[in-house]
């Protein structure tokens, strides 16, 4: 039997940016050919079977799905609860954010200790295809790059963030960043878009899951390790943890610790290393310290990451 996957894109060309581009190169290009038959949020869902038997869903929004999780949330059990991954697409900003970006990233709400499942390979696969696209479409001024956990839908107190916890499928934002000028792009949309069906695609490779620690929101060695190869093995990365909110979320404490744990728990397939960036305190270094010490894990600073072929890894959990 193939896989499936799903994809939750607001279709309405009057609100947000980027995912009613995605929907309509999505329909244009014939990825649109089956009806589901049945509907979500009032819109049809659109199908896509690939050669190899895989299936590709595509549910219609009337706004992100994050900022509706809870209305959301009984419809995506329904009907998705067992799939092999999902994703929402909409666009990226933020007052220092980079411009030309495709981004990928993992859901959580790190200064709460909710981490939403992640699936690295799945996530690896989905970079990669993005990026494949973006080389064939000429788009060379862009780069495709992962960003810190995070879930846009906990902007305040009034969200919920265990509401991540309640849909078991591993979801990801995929998106198109970070100014109008990226978000009209119709190629980059055009890459994002074709990337989707093409998540199952796979290069055999061992992956080796790691968990990020300490950086900066989009910090490169996150970003650059899903693309390193060596020796017929890779990188799966999905949790980061970004400095900003280690100190936000008191990380230096024993709660920081089982809020660690659970991240860890979230990731498919368990880690092999722990990665810290070496600019991080005192304090968090010693949290990445306790937990390769309780887990049996290898610990690397991020630099290390660029001689792969150096580093050992410990046995899936």
């Amino acid at each position: 039997m193939g896989k499936k996957a799903v994809y939750y894109i607001c279709d309405r060309h009057d609100w947000g940016h980027v995912s009613f581009h995605v929907w309509d190169i999505l329909k244009e290009e014939g990825f649109m050919s089956e009806d589901a038959g049945f509907k979500f949020d009032g819109g049809e869902v659109m199908k896509h079977t690939d050669d190899e038997g895989n299936e590709y869903y595509f549910a219609p929004t009337k706004v992100a799905l994050c900022l509706d999780y809870d209305k959301y949330l009984p419809k995506m059990n329904e009907h998705f609860a067992d799939f092999d991954i999902s994703g929402m697409v909409t666009w990226h900003e933020g007052a220092s954010a980079p411009p030309n970006v495709l981004t990928v990233h993992s859901l959580g709400d790190v200064v709460t200790g909710v981490y939403g499942p992640a699936d690295p390979r799945l996530m690896r696969n989905l970079i990669l295809a993005i990026d494949r696209e973006r080389e064939a479409l000429g788009l060379d001024d862009y780069s495709v790059v992962t960003e810190a956990t995070h879930w846009s839908g906990a902007p305040d107190e009034t969200h919920d963030s265990t509401l991540l916890l309640k849909y078991p499928v591993p979801m990801m934002d995929i998106e198109v960043g970070s100014d109008p000028s990226s978000w009209d792009n119709i190629d980059a949309c055009r890459a994002l878009a074709r990337g989707l069906t093409q998540i199952f695609d796979d290069d055999g490779l061992i992956v080796h899951n790691l968990l990020c620690v300490g950086g900066i929101h989009f910090q490169p060695d996150w970003a650059e390790a899903v693309f390193r190869q060596w020796d017929g093995q890779t990188f799966g990365i999905t949790h980061i943890i970004a400095n900003q909110w280690l100190v936000d979320g008191d990380y230096g404490t024993e709660q920081g610790l089982e809020w660690t744990e659970k991240c860890m728990g979230a990731i498919k397939g368990g880690v092999e290393a722990i990665v810290f960036h070496d600019k991080m305190k005192a304090c968090y270094k010693d949290l990445v310290r306790n937990l390769g010490a309780k887990y049996g894990l290898p610990i690397y600073k991020h630099q290390r990451l660029r001689k792969p072929e150096t580093l050992e890894f410990a046995e899936h959990q």
